[in-house]
């Protein structure tokens, strides 16, 4: 990645606040403009196939909407997590962590794979 997480994340406070937009972030706002640019990401997705689905990134219309709507999605994640002074990728890692706990990882093959040794 060409710049880091928390350079990004004051990139966003900046802009926000050169255009005085601090007084509409608050966490409310955040997370509801959240949800919406990720309903946004769905809607490019929502009635294609899963092999069509696979393919998106290869049609350069749809490759642009896929970017823009990820872009959005992170930008406001980002702002939210400024707004609440949560360190995403440190709550990210705790959360695999836990995970990694809860869900042990499963050494027998998927069905249609054959166990190691087997072919």
């Amino acid at each position: 990645m060409s710049e880091d997480l928390h350079a990004l994340q004051r990139r966003l406070a900046e802009f926000a606040a050169a255009r005085d937009w601090q007084q509409y972030h608050t966490p409310k706002n955040l997370a509801a403009a959240l949800s919406v640019e990720a309903a946004e990401l769905v809607e490019i997705f929502q009635w294609l196939t899963p092999e069509e689905s696979a393919k998106v990134m290869s049609n350069p219309g749809k490759a642009g909407r896929v970017e823009d709507e990820v872009a959005d999605v992170l930008a406001y994640l980002l702002q939210f997590c400024e707004a609440l002074g949560i360190d995403a990728l440190a709550a990210l890692a705790a959360k695999i962590e836990r995970n990694e706990s809860r869900f042990p990882a499963v050494r027998s093959a998927r069905p249609d794979r054959p166990r190691e040794g087997e072919e």
